[in-house]
């Protein structure tokens, strides 16, 4: 017998009793943004190799070990997204979006990176972030911070720590790097092989690592703070400044420097302790010179980007508490007759109240069976139609989350009842 074929490793379907609780995030999400004047972008899958070479940088870990790329017929290098940002800059420069005019755009979709699959890091991965173009304040920082901080309130979640950096400009940056590789360089024997070859490609890397050994070493490192001229400076002081007047809570963690090459100025997370290892659930920050680096006019840029599977994780803790989506009624039917009025009454029910979920049932069986059915189905009302209800010419309406008794309607008084509990 031939073995059965398994979804592949590190990729994961997402079954209907899941489904709610992505559409409940989904939609939460949606509508923070949709609040906020954003609009939703949606830009392809593949994409040519070299953006993400350009873009991510050619000595990242995301370019060098995990990228999903494959030749295509035509023998040019096609590479599964690993991130959206450089799509949504691509496409922004490919259609004209930067042109003497400002973007505020969000995506959401699924990302490839191929890594050693654990509890919240996948290899396809699923991500809605937002980018915003053309404007180079810290009111459009602050702006993405209030935004993910809104996030949190509409899904229920608590306990999120915000951490806060700044990485200063490109030539700023390039001073501070090279007095962090003489650091680094004077205590080499002490890095780990992975660092010691960031060492000699991006020293900045070796800030994120998570090898304890090498805490200390990394804590006596110097602070790239202390190397920020003016204009950073204030830039991330007025940031600083606005989360203090809005009252949302923040951490400066110095050693935050993000894992992709593109990042400039202000970066920042959202990070748990309730996830393990992979406890970032949110994070972003600018990347000024993207667009030009990509073949575009100079264009300020900002986003972040929030890991779906990590925050449906937190949702699953709470779940019984959430109002997701199920069913406000399921249509029991009992007879020949009912069998075929039953579907005729569920459409003039859908026709009246479009926002109604209703279930009619399909397949005939005893009314326990059908109950059953309803039951599971999470609907609230099971609407009883048989031989008694065909001869007075009503609908009985079953409660199944609550005591209330049986009660019997007309069709139009039974319009009304479903519309008084939409």
């Amino acid at each position: 017998m031939a073995k059965n074929i398994q979804a592949i490793r590190g990729m994961h379907d997402i079954l209907p009793d899941q489904s709610r609780l992505w559409q409940f995030l989904e939609d939460r999400v949606r509508g923070v943004l949709d609040g906020y004047g954003y609009r939703e972008i949606r830009t392809p899958v593949l994409e040519q190799t070299d953006l993400f070479k350009r873009s991510i940088g050619e000595v990242t870990d995301i370019v060098e070990k995990e990228m999903y790329s494959f030749p295509d017929r035509n023998g040019d290098s096609l590479t599964l997204r690993p991130e959206c940002t450089a799509g949504c800059v691509r496409a922004g420069i490919e259609h004209g979006l930067f042109h003497n005019q400002t973007q505020r755009v969000w995506y959401r979709g699924a990302m490839f990176r191929h890594e050693r699959p654990q509890k919240g890091r996948y290899r396809q991965f699923h991500q809605i972030g937002a980018e915003a173009f053309g404007l180079d304040g810290p009111d459009i920082d602050l702006e993405m911070i209030f935004i993910t901080s809104r996030f949190w309130r509409e899904l229920g979640l608590d306990g999120l720590e915000l951490q806060l950096n700044t990485l200063g400009t490109s030539q700023e940056r390039a001073i501070y790097r090279q007095e962090l590789a003489a650091y680094l360089s004077q205590h080499e024997s002490t890095l780990d092989d992975e660092s010691r070859r960031r060492l000699q490609t991006n020293p900045l890397r070796i800030l994120d690592s998570k090898n304890p050994e090498m805490k200390d070493l990394i804590e006596g490192a110097p602070a790239l703070l202390d190397n920020l001229g003016g204009e950073s400076r204030a830039h991330f002081e007025a940031l600083c400044g606005g989360l203090d007047t809005a009252g949302v809570s923040y951490v400066v963690n110095p050693r935050l420097v993000r894992g992709l090459d593109y990042y400039a100025r202000t970066v920042f997370e959202w990070v748990t302790n309730r996830l393990g290892a992979q406890g970032t659930v949110c994070a972003g920050g600018r990347y000024d010179g993207l667009v030009e680096q990509l073949g575009g006019r100079p264009t300020p840029a900002v986003g972040f980007a929030m890991g779906v599977e990590r925050l449906i994780s937190l949702l699953e803790e709470r779940q019984s508490e959430l109002q997701l989506a199920s069913p406000h009624a399921y249509i029991v039917l009992m007879g020949d007759e009912a069998q075929a009025k039953g579907p005729v009454l569920a459409e003039r029910l859908r026709d009246e109240l479009p926002s109604l979920r209703l279930i009619s049932h399909c397949g005939g069986g005893s009314f326990k069976s059908q109950f059953k059915k309803a039951d599971k189905s999470g609907a609230h009302y099971a609407l009883v139609l048989g031989d008694n209800e065909l001869a007075k010419g009503v609908v009985s309406v079953k409660f199944l989350r609550t005591a209330d008794e049986q009660q019997e309607y007309d069709q139009r008084a039974l319009i009304g009842f479903l519309r008084s509990k939409l």
